[in-house]
């Protein structure tokens, strides 16, 4: 596995950039780093993030993860989270290889090659990679150099490391994607109305009618898959929009009325908290940051 490991590195250490790469593969980026960072919070798409060298910790709601080499990370849905690199150095930069999942490509493969299990628990996991899985994702990232075979070759290496990951412990994670577990669905479906309509009062009682369960109910199933709770969900879906919004020069007091605040001390106050800084000091930070770092946007 070390060799598999020591190979991904070499293909990562030419095509990286900086904290993030596109690569000509669909949905595929790849990440270097010579320094710890900050915690970074950003909206976890769902994704495959894979340690190739380094190390890595994320905070979802009242959850720690860490993940470091030949471990790989997995979001089934959109989650507030906040990361930050944790080890490494010049001479032991972090590397990552990050595939954000397709849904169709998704359930076309768990109608034909079932797998069996319930998608149960929580919407993310750590989990460790098999020789097998380390196989497939260079063989992946060989196809940067090899523009011509990506269009038929890359979804079938993607398939091949999506049914690797199913197959494994982390597989009911996979799962969640498309789910056809009604809970799962409804969860879902709560998850997708907070995210179009953050700024708006949030009603349990609406959303847990929309979910088709008790207030309880969806409570505790909201919580299940998350790690937070729908207020804290929603909070930080706020917080992080009105950061991009600083991040664009706007004041301080409209970013927090333009994402739903009605009080400018609420908004200062829970923004510090989550951020670490008050917003106009973050703010300022985050421009020179900006400038430092160019468009390459929150390591994977």
């Amino acid at each position: 596995m070390q060799e598999q490991l020591t190979r991904l590195r070499a293909l990562v250490a030419e095509h990286a950039k900086g904290p993030r790469t596109a690569t000509p593969i669909p949905r595929l980026a790849v990440s270097i780093a010579f320094q710890p960072t900050p915690p970074f919070p950003s909206i976890f798409e769902p994704m495959l993030c894979l340690v190739l060298q380094g190390a890595k910790e994320v905070m979802i709601g009242d959850r720690r993860l860490r993940y470091d080499p030949a471990r790989c990370f997995i979001a089934s849905l959109a989650l507030p989270a906040s990361g930050r690199i944790v080890q490494a150095s010049r001479q032991k930069p972090y590397m990552s290889v990050t595939l954000a999942l397709d849904r169709k490509g998704l359930a076309e493969l768990l109608a034909d090659v079932p797998v069996n299990g319930e998608a149960t628990g929580a919407g993310f996991g750590i989990g460790p990679v098999t020789p097998a899985q380390l196989d497939a994702w260079w063989r992946l990232l060989q196809l940067v150099d090899a523009p011509r075979d990506i269009p038929v070759l890359a979804p079938l290496i993607e398939r091949e490391i999506l049914y690797r990951l199913l197959a494994g412990p982390q597989g009911n994670v996979l799962r969640q994607i498309v789910s056809a577990d009604a809970r799962l669905n409804q969860i879902h479906q709560a998850i997708a109305w907070i995210r179009l309509h953050f700024d708006e009062p949030m009603r349990i009682d609406r959303l847990s009618k929309l979910a088709g369960m008790s207030a309880a109910s969806f409570h505790r199933h909201f919580k299940a898959v998350t790690a937070m709770s729908p207020l804290q969900y929603q909070k930080n879906l706020r917080l992080q929009h009105a950061r991009r919004l600083l991040i664009t020069n706007e004041d301080a007091a409209r970013a927090g009325y333009a994402v739903g605040y009605e009080s400018a001390s609420q908004f200062s106050r829970e923004y510090a908290r989550l951020f670490g800084a008050p917003p106009a000091r973050d703010a300022l930070r985050l421009q020179r940051d900006a400038a430092a770092l160019g468009d390459a946007g929150p390591i994977a």
